[in-house]
């Protein structure tokens, strides 16, 4: 490998907008956790695994953060320390969204039933494998200063090791590249099955128009969730392309706007996730603005109650642009 690039300075500005993305992304990681866990309608396996992805987004998120936060100058205690979660994390957070490709593709594609079995070897390939050559990294000292010419002021692979290259690899490229040759292969496959199911049911329709509407067996959820891995490429392709630069000695590894790019694409996975899957969602984004009004209502009738305690309770705060649970259940179940 060619001798080292000098180190790729991080203006104020850069490091601000960078910040920004991660604060964002933590925000929307943990608004997609809340609402798992506060509405139980939403548990469907899809979202399920949406959850396992938002975990390892926040996690990354918070570990940039701090990476950004200090743009590190050299190796230490808490550049090892941050190097090693953000690996972890970015490195689960590829196999998670290779995961909700696989499941799309068993479920839509191959209409196969999926178990619990399924569910956990995603759990160990897509937690396990990370975690072994987090460990192996940081075991073999190869966590450490990377001069942001392949981060943006986090830490990495350490630019001393020799082998850097092939750590760089092991500890995210490899399967970043993999990602991008995998999720368009699934991600074609999937929809060219919608649009045969589609044109399929077409002929059909004059015979079933007195008929019940036709409920298509892929839910809302399942076709938002093939975006992720076109939201995916786009973000990260810009850490890719600063790879290879680096690798080729190239000084425009150090151009702002690919900086820039690659900050916010490689921190910024949980906020887009959360745009879609929960503002951009219907049902979803009614709950989440119908628990709003009700504490924005709740605290302003408190006072109230307490200055006429004879009058008549009023009734709950009450959306009716929100179904009631009974009609509810099926709709969120399917977004």
């Amino acid at each position: 490998m060619p001798p080292a690039l000098p180190p790729t300075e991080l203006y104020a500005s850069e490091r601000i907008v960078v910040l920004a993305s991660c604060v964002l992304s933590f925000l929307g990681s943990s608004l997609l956790v809340c609402t798992h866990a506060l509405w139980p309608e939403l548990r469907t396996r899809p979202r399920q695994l949406l959850l396992y992805l938002s975990l390892a987004d926040l996690l990354s998120a918070l570990s940039y953060f701090y990476g950004v936060l200090q743009d590190f100058d050299s190796t230490s205690w808490d550049c090892v320390l941050q190097g090693a979660l953000s690996t972890f994390s970015n490195t689960s957070s590829f196999f998670w969204t290779m995961a909700i490709a696989l499941y799309l593709h068993v479920t839509i594609v191959r209409g196969s039933p999926t178990g619990t079995g399924l569910l956990c070897c995603f759990h160990v390939v897509s937690w396990g494998v990370p975690l072994g050559i987090t460990v192996a990294a940081v075991a073999l000292k190869k966590i450490g200063y990377d001069a942001s010419n392949v981060s943006v002021g986090w830490c990495w692979v350490n630019l001393d090791a020799e082998d850097r290259v092939l750590w760089m690899l092991l500890t995210g490229k490899v399967w970043e590249i993999l990602a991008y040759v995998t999720l368009p292969v699934l991600y074609i496959l999937i929809k060219k099955h919608i649009n045969r199911a589609h044109a399929a049911l077409s002929e059909y329709r004059p015979i079933l128009s007195r008929a019940p509407a036709f409920q298509p067996r892929t839910s809302i959820a399942d076709k938002k969730l093939i975006l992720i891995p076109v939201i995916f490429i786009i973000l990260r392709i810009w850490s890719t392309v600063r790879f290879i630069l680096t690798l080729c000695n190239s000084p425009a590894v150090q151009n702002s706007v690919l900086v820039v790019l690659h900050g916010i694409g490689n921190t910024f996975q949980g906020g887009a996730n959360c745009i879609m899957f929960v503002l951009c969602t219907r049902v979803v984004r009614a709950r989440l603005f119908s628990s709003i009004c009700c504490c924005h209502y709740d605290s302003l009738r408190w006072p109230l109650q307490r200055s006429s305690s004879s009058q008549q309770h009023p009734e709950p705060c009450k959306n009716t642009d929100v179904p009631d649970s009974a009609q509810t259940r099926p709709l969120l179940s399917s977004t």
